[in-house]
């Protein structure tokens, strides 16, 4: 018994190749018309939520300094040489703006209490009647 919704098939194929072809393009182009409509709509989605337009508008260079970063990691640019030497100049200078201040002012503040030391045994030298006669 044979349906009249299906073409007659021998072997797994129809009798008319054309039209199988005609009906797999017009599939596929279905499909992909479906996934380019999701995949926009999924683009739009995002930049609605993460607010692209505004960002780019309030904030151009630092957008621009993202993408930049953006693509530099999604590019394999880690773990090149170039990556270890802005790393590295990164540590140095962040080393320096960090820990020179810091120890600016613990330096100064040894200095100032060693400073009060010196004053003070500079009076107990300097005055007295012992002092300058030689007693003890």
């Amino acid at each position: 018994m044979e349906t009249h919704d299906q073409p007659n098939m021998a072997n797994g194929r129809s009798e008319d190749p054309a039209k199988t072809i005609g009906q797999r393009m017009d599939r596929v182009s279905d499909s992909a018309q479906q996934a380019w409509d999701r995949t926009r709509d999924a683009v739009t989605d995002l930049k609605r939520a993460a607010d692209i337009d505004g960002r780019v508008r309030r904030n151009p260079y630092g957008t621009i300094a993202a993408a930049l970063g953006v693509g530099y990691v999604l590019g394999g640019g880690i773990f090149t040489p170039l990556t270890a030497r802005i790393v590295g100049l990164g540590m140095r200078l962040g080393i320096r703006l960090a820990l020179l201040p810091m120890l600016k002012d613990q330096i100064s503040e040894l200095a100032d209490s060693l400073g009060g030391e010196v004053e003070t045994n500079k009076g107990r030298r300097g005055g007295g009647k012992a002092a300058k006669t030689g007693e003890r």
